[in-house]
């Protein structure tokens, strides 16, 4: 399967691109931005509101449904009223089901960090006539017609004709060339004796089934048609074959009764990489004492290209990794929360295949607006799991689109594994909440990553980067950070971070020729800022997002003769992430709702609460990624 939108899609990104190019290379050559152990997050919000007849009457027992960076359900109390919670901030397509109600309208709610957004939204009901009867040809009821036989007493009735509503609908009926048909029994009647076999029952009961599942559940999907490229320079931006990667993404979600939803999701590409990935999702609904979230992934990779480095990592020309998961959210009292479970991987590539990531945390709110939360963890992380799981912050879902293989040919991959403990306080004050952090971990064979390289016997490639292990890190720190509403139409966060980390043992051969600036003999004391803003302009539809971070502990390649520091010292350095996404309502139709999505990057690993100081500052030169197309939420 290939999806082709090369013409349309590139023609719409390099138009978008062309307007992003000047600021994304200011934002190399200026500084910039990079937290130590993850991006500053922005606070969830939720949706309140109701649901009312055409009467203005609450309706009770509605599904709402909400799809957007995440989609949630809820059902509807005795007044109507219903909460969508814990929504990541954004905009959402909500709309509400019931039977004996007319579906309403896809309306967008547009979810701020840290508040609630209103909502009404209006069912109508279903007006349901009798059917009209099967007429001969020729024959119609004219419009003004009444609309129900007369009384027995009318003369119209007599000379023996029967009373039913089909002959005084017939007798009233306008005639056309055919005016002398009349109408054979068979018409009216369907005699045809019902299919008694088993064969027959079975096949009629399972369309009645599925005819009933797909008419009564309220299922929200979101289809994504994109194009991707990666480029360093303007050059390579605009190369023919840049946009050569099709991809199609599909996700398809529905309640599980009343208490709980799942969600499926698959994205495809081809092209000298061929590729593919499928997860599912189920969660409970709050409020519960229990929620669950479980899930599963698989995904697969083959090359076909042309690279020798690739093709010396990808034996047998496939790589395969699976994941199953499962997490619990016990509320032991109104106060106090535990979250428990991990996650089981499993990656072919690797000697080491099975891969075990547990984790516990517990959160004690002593009053309202006020947190204290403790985490420790055990996380696993093999070499190229990014390709594998690529969940972007954005939501913007990418099979499997780079290869990689060992720096060390001698070496065989290994992963890395973290163990983290950190104690958070949070308060919330006004729509802002204010937090501080201070965290410890202990990493074993830390990942380093290396793009653009020229290895004996191969050329660098773009797509390809390769993979060492520096050695053992301990690292200790603290951050504080803020996120917030700074005017109607922006909010956003920003956190600076700051830990003292020393790395020791490992083989640094390799890296001391490639990256001398990723082996640290000497305790690091790094200092790095996140921010990340949102704003959406609704005159024009435009929602843009940008995350932005900077620290002064950033590998460099050797060749690097950036400022007047050597190329064995790490360099203040930065990521960058900015989306713009477009509505398009020429193109809505019913309750589906289109956009063109441009997104521009260079973060290379997706940030988690608890991975290692030095995962995002041990990637040496990460190319640009660029992405865009078209996306339908329905």
């Amino acid at each position: 399967m290939r999806v082709t939108i090369h013409t349309t899609a590139s023609a719409v990104v390099g138009g978008l691109v062309l307007l992003c190019v000047s600021p994304v290379v200011r934002a190399q050559s200026g500084p910039q931005i990079q937290p130590v152990t993850h991006v500053a997050s922005l606070a969830p919000g939720s949706i309140l509101g109701t649901v009312q007849d055409d009467r203005g009457v609450p309706v009770s027992g509605a599904m709402v449904s909400a799809l957007g960076t995440t989609t949630a359900f809820a059902v509807t109390d005795r007044g109507g009223r219903f909460e969508l919670r814990t929504l990541s901030p954004g905009p959402y397509l909500v709309r509400a089901h019931l039977s004996g109600y007319v579906a309403s309208r896809g309306q967008v709610v547009d979810v701020r960090s840290s508040s609630r957004s209103a909502s009404s939204i209006a069912l109508r009901r279903a007006n349901a006539p009798a059917p009209m009867p099967v007429l001969a040809a020729g024959l119609a009821l004219t419009p003004d017609s009444p609309s129900t036989p007369p009384a027995d007493g009318d003369d119209s009735s007599a000379g023996g004709d029967t009373h039913s509503d089909i002959a005084w609908r017939l007798r009233h009926a306008r005639r056309g060339i055919l005016k002398d048909a009349t109408v054979p029994d068979e018409i009216l009647v369907d005699d045809t004796p019902p299919d008694q076999s088993v064969f027959g029952r079975t096949m009629g009961s399972s369309a009645r089934l599925a005819s009933s599942l797909f008419s009564a559940t309220p299922f929200s999907g979101q289809v994504n048609l994109l194009t991707t490229g990666s480029f360093d320079t303007p050059q390579q931006l605009f190369s023919t074959d840049n946009f050569s990667r099709s991809i199609a993404y599909l996700a398809l979600g529905a309640p599980v009764g009343e208490h709980a939803d799942w969600t499926v999701r698959a994205a495809l590409t081809q092209g000298d990489i061929a590729s593919w990935v499928v997860a599912g999702e189920y969660t409970t609904r709050v409020p519960a004492r229990h929620r669950y979230e479980l899930g599963w992934s698989y995904s697969t990779q083959r090359y076909d290209g042309g690279n020798v480095a690739a093709l010396t990592g990808v034996t047998d020309g496939s790589r395969n990794a699976g994941t199953v998961f499962g997490f619990d959210t016990f509320s032991i009292s109104p106060t106090l929360t535990l979250t428990y479970g991990g996650r089981y991987a499993r990656y072919d590539y690797l000697d080491e295949r099975s891969l075990m990531s547990p984790r516990v945390s517990i959160t004690y709110e002593p009053a309202d607006h006020f947190r204290i939360s403790g985490v420790a963890s055990h996380r696993a992380v093999a070499p190229g799991a990014e390709e594998f799981m690529p969940r972007m912050e954005s939501g913007v879902w990418l099979p499997p689109q780079r290869t990689f293989s060992s720096l060390d040919p001698s070496r065989p991959l290994q992963a890395e594994l973290t163990d983290h403990l950190e104690v958070e306080v949070e308060h919330d004050i006004a729509a802002a909440t204010v937090s501080l952090r201070a965290f410890h971990q202990h990493v074993a064979d830390q990942l380093v990553t290396l793009f653009g390289l020229d290895m004996p016997g191969s050329q660098s490639h773009i797509g390809h980067y390769f993979i060492g292990n520096g050695g053992d890190v301990d690292a200790t720190g603290f951050s504080a950070g803020l996120r917030a509403s700074f005017a109607r139409r922006v909010h956003g966060s920003v956190e600076y971070s700051t830990a003292r980390a020393r790395m020791t043992g490992g083989d640094p051969a390799f890296l001391l020729l490639f990256a001398p600036s990723a082996v640290r003999p000497d305790a690091d004391r790094i200092h790095d800022v996140s921010t990340s803003v949102e704003t959406e302009v609704p005159e024009t539809s435009t929602r843009v997002l940008v995350l932005y971070r900077v620290s002064n502990a950033f590998a460099r390649p050797a060749s690097s003769n950036a400022g007047v520091q050597s190329p064995d010292r790490p360099a203040l350095d930065s990521r960058f992430d900015l989306q713009v996404r477009q509505s398009l309502p020429f193109m809505d139709f019913s309750s589906a709702k289109w956009e063109m999505l441009v997104a521009v990057r260079n973060f290379f690993r997706e940030t988690a609460p608890d991975q290692s100081v030095y995962d995002e500052l041990l990637v040496v030169r990460p190319p640009k990624r660029i992405v865009g197309g078209l996306t339908l939420k329905f």
